[in-house]
């Protein structure tokens, strides 16, 4: 919490947003904009009410600045306190498109242009989800961790920036962000010019998860389906012992505990039977030939492969703390995918046990599960989406339930990347589907070429490449079971 005269400079600040607990809803306007003309773009950014520079690091060609924007806990009642929500931008030109990113979890400090924004060539703005650290409140009030207040978050967020950044805004997002970016839509369907998701997994029926079974029935090839199941056999069977004798050592190295999951055998068995999953999710077919032969591997082999793939690290408290946030809205709202794995039954020794409540600590309670979210999430894109983009990987576990507009949507789309793991890109599409959707990328966010709209396969991306900005850094966090 900031000191109490910050505190209630920014409650004084604060323009709250009314509308009802069903449907859109809309936020009163944060004030008068900051001043046009030959105003620095730093001081009308800092103009807004309740924003505050955290820092500003120059980089060639565009402005980038850290900030702090004061926001409601609860936007439904905006008088009953604030806290201090981390984004960044990264400043083109205010005659360009903006590209409002998140990625669902915290925000990064450091430039990066996400793909539509090196499509169009334009601005980037990224939020920080609330309840990730630091952008949480003191307390934390729980209850106040849910799809509406988010995208009440990003609309207050866009709300003030429009004011600069007055020309099409374009959403996007990849996994839990591609959810973030979908639900914003829906509940304020009326702020972007366009919306592009990747590799958002819709959980519509919590209790139906037979898709992800079906899913890892058929990925990839047989011989690769085996080769993984037997490094899961041999770890949960014969080498048991060894390997969570191994596990205990380097936990005690690392000072990590299993206060939250329960225990060291329990930590094992999660990373065990997420293997699989992990594999798929950032691997490629062709990592498999790197796999251990479970019978002939070494204790140590078989220890690497499951370090590297699903992460020893991420199963003790002190891995799971940063994805608290993710977990409770798991077990609350957006469901989480249940396993049958039979492959795997006769050697679990905690079959059914690990459900979200398990990576929440106790101290956080949880409310009982909305089972009507993401219907309606799922009945909003199917007959009301418009101007919006998914774009899933083939051989991504995530995307074994998606997004799939029906026929009320206009102008909205599924693209799949032929082999494509958790980080499939409009890039990575087949010729056709790539051109077809940055085509409309472009049109959306009112940037593209007169010889684009007359023929949308001469569409590419209009930004020149950036080595720093552009560079596809290792988002590939040490487990699995998170979108």
């Amino acid at each position: 919490m900031r000191k109490a005269l910050r505190w209630l400079l920014s409650f004084v600040m604060l323009i709250g947003v009314v509308g009802a607990a069903t449907g859109t809803a809309t936020a009163a306007d944060p004030g008068p904009g900051p001043a046009e003309g030959t105003q620095d773009i730093k001081d009308r950014i800092l103009a807004i009410p309740g924003m505050r520079l955290i820092e500003e690091k120059p980089y060639a060609g565009h402005r980038y600045f850290v900030l702090d924007y004061a926001q409601p806990v609860d936007h439904r009642r905006p008088s009953k306190g604030t806290f201090q929500q981390r984004i960044t931008v990264l400043h083109k030109d205010t005659a360009r498109p903006t590209v409002f990113y998140t990625s669902g979890y915290n925000v990064g400090t450091n430039p990066r242009r996400r793909e539509p924004t090196q499509i169009v060539d334009g601005n980037q703005v990224d939020m920080e989800y609330r309840f990730f650290t630091p952008s949480r409140p003191q307390p934390a009030d729980w209850s106040k961790l849910d799809i509406w207040q988010a995208a009440s978050d990003q609309h207050r967020v866009f709300a003030a920036l429009k004011q600069i950044y007055t020309r099409k805004w374009i959403a996007t997002g990849a996994s839990k962000g591609g959810m973030t970016a979908t639900y914003y839509e829906r509940f304020y369907p009326r702020d972007m010019d366009g919306v592009v998701a990747y590799v958002a997994p819709n959980d519509v029926n919590d209790r139906a998860d037979t898709a992800y079974d079906r899913f890892f029935e058929r990925v990839g090839t047989k011989e690769c389906r085996d080769r993984i199941t037997a490094v899961q056999r041999e770890a949960l069977g014969k080498r048991r012992a060894a390997l969570t004798a191994k596990y205990r050592a380097w936990a005690k190295e690392n000072e990590g505990t299993f206060q939250t999951i329960g225990s060291l055998d329990k930590a094992f068995e999660s990373l065990v039977s997420d293997y699989a999953w992990a594999f798929w999710q950032y691997s490629l077919l062709a990592d498999c030939a790197s796999l251990p032969t479970a019978a002939t591997a070494s204790d140590q082999e078989l220890f690497d492969s499951l370090d590297s793939i699903s992460g020893f690290g991420f199963y003790t408290d002190q891995g799971l703390e940063p994805y608290a946030p993710y977990y409770f809205q798991a077990g609350t709202q957006l469901g989480a995918p249940t396993l049958r794995q039979p492959q795997l039954a006769d050697l679990l020794r905690y079959p059914g046990y690990f459900t979200p409540r398990v990576y929440v600590p106790r101290e956080i309670p949880m409310k009982t599960f909305d089972r009507y979210a993401m219907r309606d999430i799922d009945r909003w894109v199917r007959h009301h989406a418009k101007h919006m983009i998914w774009v899933y990987g083939e051989n991504d576990p995530w995307g074994a339930e998606r997004f799939r507009p029906g026929k009320g949507a206009r102008d909205a789309y599924v693209f799949t990347a032929p082999g494509g793991n958790h980080g499939a890109s409009v890039a990575g599409l087949p010729e056709a589907d790539r051109a077809k959707a940055t085509a409309r990328i472009l049109d959306w966010a009112g940037v593209a070429p007169a010889a684009v709209q007359q023929n949308p396969a001469l569409a590419k991306r209009l930004a020149p490449y950036d080595a720093r900005l552009d560079k596809r850094s290792d988002e590939r966090d040490p487990f699995a079971l998170r979108p």
